[in-house]
């Protein structure tokens, strides 16, 4: 076996065409797929991997990479693999015969951070992209380490896929078992009950903050710095399990419950309350917050406000689906095995991402060399 030749570094502009996306062509467009209208039209966006829509005819007929090069997303690559459009400067690689598809959107997507200097939107142009620079194999190598890659990608996919119908399927159970539960109703003010605890002997010096997305966090998380005031012993108490949001974004989503520390404190905006739990079981609750019925009934109460905020009276003036506590538990029992399902199913997805990143670190910067037959070093 002879030893592999050393990675060669190039231009994208030396070993790619490089061609802009055009205008839309209107009157051989449509939105949505014909008997006539079989091209896809692809637009710099990264949703729906960017389809705008399809032409009449193949704008470009050679398999290609495009990478967004305007807006939001920008410097994401995907492989084109047929006839298709391209519109609105959507830059369009089109790799010469030593370079594998699929290895340049892996080596685009990892190993090159585009950097655009702009006051206004971020936009790449094609001379800008064609002076980045690629570490190249031989072609058999590239497309083991290609294949290797799509592997992972494969299982990433499939398990965001199981992520997905879960979460779809819980939302489904969710409504079912609580919003549509022919249950009487009570308001939330008659088993909660606000919490003023300050923390004035300065105790406690765990500085939180709710999101709409990752419940209580450290602000340092959330921001990269510690956002407080340095005199804390105005901010609230709150103990694990207890309950808080911020009046000016719990119409997004801004409420939790604290479980993750015995013990916080918050900014003095925001409001915190507990449950009584002779009356109400906390997991319940909590998956009733989460609920379509519980946002649209929180998004009506803020919009009653000049400033759209919620106060606790307001809050506590909410209707709530309320069966007896044994209902109450069943309900959350089996609601928190779905959302566990769910969570394990996110641990093992972001492993396989953390795995991911590993291999391409090694694959695509020479630290790792894929072992090939000589004749396929040779070719």
């Amino acid at each position: 076996m002879t030893s592999q030749p050393r990675l060669q570094e190039f231009r994208l502009g030396d070993v790619c065409e490089i061609a802009v996306g055009r205008d839309l062509v209107e009157d051989r467009f449509s939105v949505t797929r014909t008997d006539k209208h079989v091209y896809p039209v692809f637009s710099n966006s990264v949703e729906n991997y960017g389809l705008y829509g399809f032409y009449d005819f193949p704008e470009y007929e050679r398999q290609a990479v495009t990478v967004v090069g305007r807006g939001a997303g920008l410097g994401a690559a995907f492989i084109r693999r047929g006839e298709f459009g391209a519109i609105g400067r959507l830059l369009v690689l089109f790799p010469s015969q030593n370079v594998d598809p699929n290895y340049l959107v892996e080596y685009i997507n990892d190993k090159i951070e585009f950097f655009v200097e702009s006051s206004g939107i971020p936009q790449l142009t094609g001379q800008q992209c064609a002076g980045y620079k690629i570490l190249l194999p031989s072609i058999p190598e590239q497309q083991v380490i290609a294949a290797v890659l799509t592997n992972w990608n494969e299982a990433i996919q499939k398990t965001g896929g199981l992520i997905a119908a879960n979460e779809r399927h819980y939302t489904h159970e969710l409504s079912r078992l609580i919003s549509h539960g022919k249950y009487s109703h009570s308001h939330v003010g008659n088993f909660t009950h606000e919490v003023s605890e300050r923390n004035r002997g300065g105790n406690d010096e765990r500085v939180l903050s709710v999101t709409n997305s990752r419940g209580f966090v450290l602000p340092e998380d959330q921001f990269e710095r510690r956002v407080a005031s340095a005199d804390l012993s105005n901010y609230k108490v709150v103990v694990r399990g207890q309950y808080a949001y911020n009046p000016s974004r719990i119409n997004v989503g801004s409420i939790a419950r604290l479980d993750d520390w015995d013990m916080g404190v918050l900014s003095p905006m925001y409001v915190v309350f507990g449950l009584d739990h002779a009356k109400v079981n906390s997991d319940y609750f909590l998956h009733w917050l989460d609920s379509h019925e519980a946002r649209e009934r929180i998004k009506k109460s803020a919009q009653g406000s000049v400033r759209e905020t919620v106060s606790f009276t307001e809050f506590a003036a909410i209707a709530f689906p309320l069966p007896d506590l044994d209902r109450q538990a069943a309900i959350a029992r089996y609601l928190n095995t779905l959302r566990d399902e769910i969570s394990t199913l996110g641990v093992y997805a972001e492993k396989l991402k953390e795995q991911k990143r590993g291999l391409m670190q090694k694959l695509l910067t020479s630290q790792r060399r894929v072992r090939m037959e000589s004749k396929e070093v040779a070719a």
